[in-house]
Order: structure tokens, then sequence, then C-alpha cells
């Protein structure tokens, strides 16, 4: 996993361990997953856009006696709904051949490895595993950095072809090139944006200002990606070899995982969950979300972003299923869904090598920040004193223990939380630091492009907006329900 991330806007308000409850004119609970399917059925025979793919190598063509196709697994962790898997078995399909899926595992011995985040991960990963042999395609779990185990894997199996998803951070990027370097040359290396709905270098070809600059250049084709998915059928070829069992608890106990940062009770892992709680968004806060999107009081928002970052749902699925309600809240939602998300892997993709530091702010900014670094702080705390919520502010202390024991932020609170961080620091380089570590410690949607332009928006001005909280919401209210216990 990337070591790096801030939560999106779609972290719920209410007690998430309580799911709202179902009025009961709802539709019966199920309806969702029923309705997609009939959807994905549909359109067995839609065509795949070109457009989603690039080639990271010359040769285009599987080389004769291949035994298989491999996608190799990364940021998109389901089976439906992922134009990456879809592609790589139709790859297949064309060629008479198995379809491989791995997913290399590697865990560093970081505070940002915690058993929260790893936990999510691998229980999703094994209901993949699941459902992939209801489909007949061979699922691996590999233990280490791709550029390591990759190759050898590839050719230990004589596969022919290797798919692979897009995530713009400098980890993901840089085993990419592992990866590439040590391939034999005639094995063509492909990549799928699976995760952004308008591929990123599609949006745009160079780093956006802000949203209303590439606003207008994602809506201008959004109608060309924006399309529904074919189903990933039962694959037809079987492999000679199978894939070696794999012992989920063994791979869950890594000693170098920070066992300290827990699950949360509210967000189970996994596709199934996912959809369940776009099923619930659908039918009790969606209604909601147009009017009461910023009151960190209200049930109102979808509450996705662990399954949008872990890519156990589509970002995709979610746009097509929430237009569908023609609710007044479908436009404010899908500002946030896809201009404002895929801007954020615009930012990374395109400042690859400052994402996460002030050198990537744009100059006013760097200049601001410096003019005002040695200003005298009427309260400065350390990492420790913030990680355990120990200030004076009690809406600060709230948010971040709001973040520490459910794993999400609400997403109006975030700014505020970063921005009294640059203020309680001794400079904006140890703000920005200790506001990335606790939100990728901490947050079940951190190490995210989201996370590094949501802290990079609140300190270094990136995409910056005015906003307050006094007028917003209740402040009294939700520092009652988060006041902090001992950390």
């Amino acid at each position: 996993m990337s070591q790096k991330r801030k939560a999106t806007t779609d972290a719920g308000a209410e007690k998430p361990n309580k799911q709202p409850k179902v009025s009961s004119e709802k539709k019966e609970d199920g309806w969702l997953q029923e309705q997609v399917l009939q959807q994905r059925t549909a359109k067995k025979e839609m065509k795949f856009n070109k457009k989603r793919l690039r080639f990271l190598t010359d040769d285009q063509k599987i080389k004769p006696g291949a035994e298989g196709v491999l996608y190799w697994m990364n940021r998109d962790q389901r089976v439906q709904d992922n134009w990456a898997l879809i592609h790589a078995q139709r790859l297949a399909l064309k060629e008479n051949l198995p379809l491989h899926i791995c997913f290399c595992l590697f865990v560093q011995k970081s505070k940002l490895s915690t058993y929260r985040h790893f936990s999510f991960l691998l229980k999703g990963l094994e209901e993949v595993s699941q459902e992939c042999k209801t489909l007949g395609i061979e699922f691996h779990l590999l233990h280490g950095l791709p550029g390591d185990v990759l190759p050898s894997f590839m050719s230990d199996r004589s596969l022919g072809a290797v798919v692979t998803d897009f995530l713009p951070l400098r980890e993901p990027l840089q085993w990419l090139e592992d990866v590439k370097r040590k391939l034999p040359k005639d094995t063509p290396f492909i990549q799928v944006d699976a995760h952004n709905i308008v591929p990123c270098w599609e949006a745009s070809p160079k780093q956006e200002y802000a949203a209303r600059t590439i606003r207008g250049k994602i809506n201008n084709i959004l109608t060309d990606f924006l399309t529904d998915f074919p189903l990933v059928e039962k694959h037809p070829y079987t492999a000679t070899r199978t894939a070696k069992q794999v012992d989920w608890a063994k791979a869950l106990a890594s000693p170098h995982l920070d066992k300290s940062v827990g699950e949360t009770e509210w967000a189970k892992p996994g596709t199934k969950a996912g959809m369940a709680m776009l099923e619930s968004f659908i039918d009790v806060r969606l209604k909601l979300f147009a009017t009461q999107r910023n009151d960190p009081n209200a049930a109102a928002l979808s509450q996705l972003s662990p399954w949008i970052r872990f890519g156990q749902i589509s970002a995709q699925r979610v746009a097509l299923q929430v237009k569908k309600t023609g609710s007044q809240s479908v436009a404010p939602f899908i500002e946030e869904l896809v201009v404002r998300r895929e801007l954020t892997d615009n930012f990374c993709y395109y400042n690859n090598k400052k994402y996460d530091s002030l050198e990537g702010a744009y100059e006013w900014a760097q200049k601001t920040l410096k003019d005002h670094a040695k200003d005298k702080r009427a309260y400065v705390y350390t990492r420790e004193q913030l990680e355990k919520a120990k200030t004076h502010d009690h809406l600060w202390n709230g948010a971040q223990f709001q973040m520490v024991s459910e794993g999400k932020m609400h997403g109006f609170l975030r700014m505020y939380w970063a921005k009294k961080i640059l203020e309680w620091t001794n400079s904006p380089e140890e703000a920005l630091s200790i506001a990335l570590y606790l939100n990728d410690r901490y947050s079940l949607d951190g190490q995210d492009p989201n996370g590094f332009v949501g802290c990079m928006w609140s300190i270094c001005g990136i995409h910056d907006r005015g906003w307050g909280c006094q007028r917003k919401f209740d402040v009294a209210h939700f520092e009652k329900k988060y006041r902090p216990k001992d950390l």
C-alpha cells in the first residue's frame, strides 16, 4: 500500500455502527444487487472504450505459446464493474487462454501499516478470491514488492500479457517501472484506468488549477465514459495449474501490522458491504445530501469513501445508480464524486514529486506560508498531543476523536481540522507532515490522492475556497457527541 493520504467528503455523519433505519416505503433489502445484475447482463456485448487503456510497452500482441493472461490487481479490488478486469478477460477470450488475477501484498514496517487498513484490504480480497472460484478465474496472492515477485510469477506460468489498473502515487508508479523493466520485451503491458470515470490522461494532459478548470473538460466527454458495465462472466478456459490456496489469517497476522489501530464496527469490507451501503444511501440519505451535506450532525452523506478508496466498489457504478434516482441531490453529489475526486488524481499524477510537500503549492501560497512561519502562536502542540486529541479546542478534539475511533471524519470538518494544525505547530512543513500522518494512520480512506489534496488544500491553498463552521451546523451538539475519551 502507498503510504499517504485526506478522506473524501463521503464519510458518514451519524454514529456509523448504527445503520440508518429504513422507512416502510423503502424497497426490499437487496434490490440494488438484483437490479445491477440485470443491467450488467443486458450490456453483455457492450464495447470497451479503448481510450480507457494505454500500452506501457511497444508490443501489443500476445506471443504464441502463452498459457494465460494476467490481471495485476492493485487499486481496483473487485471483480464486477472493473474495466481493467473486463479488458483482461476479453483479451484472454480472444486468445482462448485462461485468466489469472494476482495481488502483490507488501507490508512495510510503519505506523501507517495498520490493522485497520490491512484488515479491510485483505478481507475484501478474500471476497474477490471466492468470486473468482465461481467464475473459473485463478486468484493468486503474491507476497513481496511487485517488481520482485510479479515478473518471475509470469515467467513461471508462461503468461503472455499483463493488464493492470491506475494509481497516480509515486510508489505504485515506481512499481510499474520495476515490473516493466523486468518483463520480457515481447510481453504486452497494458494499463486501464478503472478507478476514474473519465481516465486521468483523457480528462487533461496537464495539472489543473482548480475544479473550475477541469469541470468543463470532464463534463464535455463524460457521456462517452459514463456507461453501464458488461458482466464479467464464467471463464471457459481452465488453467492447467491452479492457484495456491491463500492463508488469509496468516496474511493478516503479519508482525509488521500496527494492531493498536483496529477495525471499525460500521464499515464492513468487501464489495457486497459496499453495495449495501450504496443501497442505503439511495434509499435513506440521498434526499438529504443537497441541503444537509455540510452538517456533521446530519446523516446526509454516502459513507462510501472506504469502499471507493480500496476499489471494492466502482465510483462509476455509484454515479450510474444515483443518476437513475432523479433526486435534487444528483448534481451536487456528482460534482463531488466525479469532478472533485478526479481532480485529486490529476493533481497527484501531474505533480508527482511534490504532491505531499510545500514545494507542490502555488508560489503565492509558498510565499504567504513563509512570511507567516514565525508568527507567534497562542498554542503549540506536539504530534502526540494532537494524535490524542489533547487540545483546548473541543470541536477539533471531537473531529480527531471521530477519525481515531471510527476511521472517518465528516468531510466538512477536514478543512477546519487541518487549518488548526497549521495554526498550532511551529512550521507549515510540520503541519503538513502531521496532518498527512494522522489522516493516513486513522482514516479508512487514507493513503489516497484525496488525502494528499485534502491536506494540501487546507494547508497550502491547493484548489482553495472560503468557508466557515459556526453558521453551518450545531457545533455544540457535535462536540458533545464526539467528546474524546482516553485515546
